[in-house]
C-alpha cells in the first residue's frame, strides 16, 4: 500500500507536528488566512453542508465576516455550492472533493500539500524532490487560475529558511543507487572522504536508512570492515554502486530506536545523564521546544529552568550547549563540564591573545542579550563574538 503523501512528508523532513499545529505556531490566530483555512477545513468536510452563522459560531468572527469570506472562495474560483433546507435556512459546502479530478482528496487537503512544497525544497536534486514535483504539478493542475493565485497566497506565509543546507542536485545518480540499494537489499561500494580525511576511502556498507537532520542526508549502514553500523553523510559520498551481494537487515533495527539515545546523527555507547540549568531569559525558549526524548523539564521559583536528558553521546549535545553562551550551566555529568571548561577556557584566549587577566565589563547584564529576544532566539556564537568585541574596545 502506497505511503500517504503527507506520512512521506512528516518521515523525511522530520515534521513532529500536525498542519494545523504548523499553521497555527507560525501565525496569529486572528490572521485572516488562518480564519479562511479554518473555513475552508469546514466547508470540505461537512458533507450536509454548514449554515453562516454556525461559522460564525466555531470561528468566533460575526456573520458579516464569514459572508466576506464565502464572496472571496466564489470570486477565487472554489466550487461553493449553496443549499436551502427547512425553514428557508442555506448551508454552504465545498462542492465534492478532487476524487472527480483523479486524486481522493478533500480541498483543504490538496492546498495543504501544495502550500507544503516549501519545506521539500532543501530536497532538490533527490528522488524525493522530482517525485514530489510531480505530486504538486498534478495539485495545481487541479485549481482554476484564480484558485491557484488564491492558493499561492497562502504559500507566501510559509518561507523555509536555508542556512547549513546542503545541496544534493548534483547527487541525483548516487542517492538513486543509495535507494536500489535501500529497497532490494543488496550492499553498496561508496566511496567517502570524511571531514578529517585527505582523500577519499572505499567502503563497503549494507544500507538500514537514510535519516534527514539539519539540511543534510545521512546514509545509516552496516560496516563489513568495520563490524558495526555507520553513519556516511551523503554529500560526502563522491561516487556509489550498487553490487549484487545481498544481505539481510536485522529483525531489531528501528532506524528510530537506532537514534534514541544521540542528540542528533552522532552515536556513542555512553550512558550519560546531563542536568543544565538555563538562565530565565533562555527559559521559555528551551521550554518551548522538544529538543530530545529523554528531556524533563523543571521550573524554577527564580524564572531559570533545569533540564535532564539521557544520551549516549555528549559531542553534538556540547555544541548545543556552547551556543547559549553564559545563560547555560552544565550541572552534570562531570565529563561535560570539564569539555564545556576546556572550550571556554580556549575560546577564552582567542579573544585575550595577550593573556591579560582583565574582566570584560558590559554597560547592562542583559543588554546584548536583549536585542535577541523579539526573535526569540538564545545568546548564539555570533553574537556573543561581536559583543565580546565591542567590549574590549
Amino acid at each position: 500500500m502506497m505511503e500517504p503523501v503527507y506520512q512521506f512528508l512528516r518521515r523525511c523532513c522530520g515534521w513532529g507536528i500536525t498542519w494545523k499545529e504548523t499553521w497555527e505556531l507560525r501565525m496569529s490566530e486572528h490572521s485572516p488566512l488562518v480564519r479562511q483555512w479554518m473555513m475552508l477545513r469546514i466547508l470540505s468536510s461537512r458533507h450536509y453542508g454548514v449554515t453562516v452563522k454556525e461559522l460564525a459560531q466555531e470561528l468566533g468572527v460575526s456573520e458579516k465576516t464569514v459572508r466576506r469570506d464565502l464572496d472571496a472562495f466564489s470570486e477565487a474560483g472554489f466550487p461553493l455550492e449553496e443549499t436551502v433546507v427547512e425553514h428557508g435556512r442555506k448551508k454552504w459546502k465545498l462542492a465534492g472533493d478532487l476524487t472527480v479530478k483523479g486524486v481522493p482528496l478533500h480541498y483543504d487537503e490538496a492546498i495543504a500539500l501544495h502550500v507544503a512544497r516549501c519545506f521539500m525544497e532543501p530536497l532538490a536534486g533527490t528522488i524525493f524532490w522530482s517525485a514530489a514535483q510531480r505530486a504538486f504539478n498534478k495539485i495545481r493542475c487541479m485549481f482554476n487560475e484564480r484558485a491557484l493565485k488564491y492558493v499561492e497566497k497562502m504559500a507566501q506565509a510559509f518561507y523555509q529558511t536555508r542556512v547549513g543546507f546542503c545541496d544534493y542536485s548534483r547527487q541525483a545518480e548516487i542517492i538513486d543507487q543509495i535507494m536500489i540499494g535501500l529497497e532490494d537489499h543488496r550492499t553498496l561500494e561508496i566511496e567517502y572522504q570524511s571531514l578529517k580525511a585527505t582523500e577519499p576511502v572505499t567502503y563497503e556498507i549494507h544500507p538500514y536508512g537514510m535519516t534527514y537532520h539539519r539540511g543534510a542526508l545521512y546514509l545509516v549502514g552496516w560496516s563489513p570492515g568495520k563490524k558495526e553500523i555507520r553513519h556516511w553523510k551523503v554529500n560526502r559520498i563522491s561516487r556509489a554502486e550498487v553490487t549484487d551481494r545481498r544481505f539481510e537487515i536485522p529483525n531489531d533495527f528501528r532506524l528510530d530506536e537506532h537514534f534514541a539515545g544521540s542528540f542528533g546523527v552522532y552515536q556513542g555507547d555512553g550512558d550519560y545523564h546531563i542536568r543544565v540549568r538555563f538562565s530565565a531569559q533562555v527559559a521559555r525558549y528551551v521550554s518551548e521546544a522538544r529538543w530530545h526524548a529523554s528531556q524533563r523539564l523543571h521550573h524554577q521559583r527564580d524564572g531559570s529552568l533545569i533540564a535532564e536528558f539521557d544520551l549516549e553521546s555528549l559531542e553534538e549535545f556540547e555544541r548545543w550547549i556552547l551556543s547559549f553562551g553564559r545563560h547555560a550551566e552544565v550541572l552534570e555529568p562531570p565529563e561535560l563540564v570539564e569539555r564545556i571548561r576546556y572550550e571556554v577556557e580556549q575560546m577564552a584566549r582567542i579573544y585575550n591573545p595577550n593573556n591579560e587577566d582583565q574582566t570584560l565589563t558590559l554597560s547592562s547584564p542583559t543588554s546584548i542579550f536583549q536585542t535577541a529576544l523579539p526573535q526569540e532566539e538564545p545568546f548564539l556564537g555570533g553574537r556573543m563574538k561581536s559583543a565580546v568585541s565591542r567590549a574590549q574596545k
